[in-house]
Order: C-alpha cells, then structure tokens, then sequence
C-alpha cells in the first residue's frame, strides 16, 4: 500500500480547522499591530491578517505546524514572524497591541493552573491597554437539537482523500472529551483508519473572565461568533490589560 508523504499534524490540521471561517470577521475588526495569535496551526488566521498588512506573529507548540505556516507565508510573499512555544510558559522578548487565541485555544490548557498560566504569558506580551481575545465553546450547544451524526471534515490533496468525523462527545467532570474518526483513502481506494482525541475544559466565559479579573486585567464587552449548520458558535472574551 502507497503512503503519502504529507506530515500527519499539519493533514488533520487543516482537515479539521482550516475550512472554518465564521470567526474571522472578528479578528478582522480586531486586529492591530504587532498581533499574536495563540495556537496558530497552518496559519488559518494569521496568513489572512498577514494577507491585510498586518505584522503578525504565530505561534503553537507543534513543530510541524509552525513550519507548515512559514512556508504557507513564504509561497505567498507574507511576513509571518513565527515561534514554536508552549501558550503557558512562552517567552517572546516583545509586546503586543492584541493577542488572539482562536478556535478554543484556551479549552486546550489543562485546567484552571493552565490557563492561570497561559494568562499570565499573555499579560506579560501585552503592551499597556493591549486585547487579549479568547474565544470559547459549548460542544454539547445545539447536539440535542439535531438528531443527525455531522457532516465529516473532508480534504483532498494530490488524489488522497482525508476524512474526519466526530463520533462521540463524552462528558467529564470540567471538560468534554471528542472523539474523531480519521479516515484516509488512497488514490489507488486503499482505506485506512485512525482515532482523534481532544480534550477541551469547560470553561464558561464569565469563569475565564474572573480568572482574568485577577491577573492584570480588565473585563470589556464579549463579542460573539454565530453558529452554522456545520459549527457550533463560540463567544470571544475581550480582556484588556492593565
């Protein structure tokens, strides 16, 4: 059986969260530069910010990611600046005007210390009066309402076809566990099948908020991102820093 050679990170990546684009007239209004974006991936919103002159930074903790990201930049002739880092422990030398974490990238913490730290990283990024923007996510909004299994997350690249399904929700004491089939069919029809786990924390704005609250900063007006028939909304929290 053939195998493609494509990096399997950066495949489920933008198989996954690349066709997303519903959120991104919030992070065109709020975009100002210098502009970091947390848990960047392939670059889905930072090559577009990039794309409108904008002096972005990128940054995520896969290595794979980040590189896909910087070659995605140089195809295109954009600046990206990138970093490979930890979103709770990063230490980048500079400030920022706005942070962004898209996609429930502040689900992806660990839990309460996580995301204490990964504030705390932030705050420290952040010039004087700065946006930190945090977007957030019910899994479970709007699953009792449609009986019908989604639609799955489909990619084709030189003739492979990449297919991701969520197959199951499982509920936790603080965070919901979602899992995915993966499925890859190759140009010859040969068919292969993998899992995918996420684990994202149950974080209601208004706890991310008062956690916020505490640490350098000040609580602004949420913004909201509309649910589709294929994606659950989200609601952005607007921190500003003190």
């Amino acid at each position: 059986m053939s195998r493609h050679t494509l990096d399997e990170a950066v495949v489920w990546h933008d198989v996954e969260c690349a066709s997303y684009a519903t959120d991104f007239d919030v992070w065109d209004a709020i975009a100002a530069d210098p502009v970091l974006d947390i848990g960047c991936g392939t670059g889905r919103v930072a090559l577009r910010l990039a794309a409108a002159g904008h002096d972005v930074t990128g940054l995520d903790s896969d290595p794979a990611l980040v590189g896909a990201l910087s070659a995605r930049a140089r195809e295109r002739g954009l600046r990206v600046r990138t970093a490979v880092s930890d979103a709770r422990t990063f230490d980048l030398g500079r400030t920022f005007a706005v942070v962004i974490a898209p996609m429930q990238v502040a689900q992806l913490m660990g839990g309460v210390p996580g995301r204490a730290d990964m504030l705390r990283s932030v705050r420290r990024h952040l010039e004087p009066g700065g946006l930190f923007a945090a977007a957030l996510a019910d899994p479970f909004d709007g699953v009792e309402d449609d009986p019908l299994p989604p639609l799955p997350d489909v990619r084709e690249h030189d003739g492979w076809i990449f297919s991701s399904m969520p197959v199951r929700l499982i509920l936790e004491d603080d965070a919901t566990v979602i899992e995915r089939l993966r499925q890859t069919v190759s140009p010859a029809g040969d068919l292969t099948e993998s899992a995918g786990v996420v684990r994202l924390d149950d974080v209601p704005p208004e706890l991310l908020e008062s956690e916020a609250s505490g640490l350098g900063f000040h609580v602004l007006p949420r913004r909201q991102v509309p649910e589709t028939d294929r994606y659950v909304g989200s609601t952005v929290v607007m921190l500003e820093a003190v």
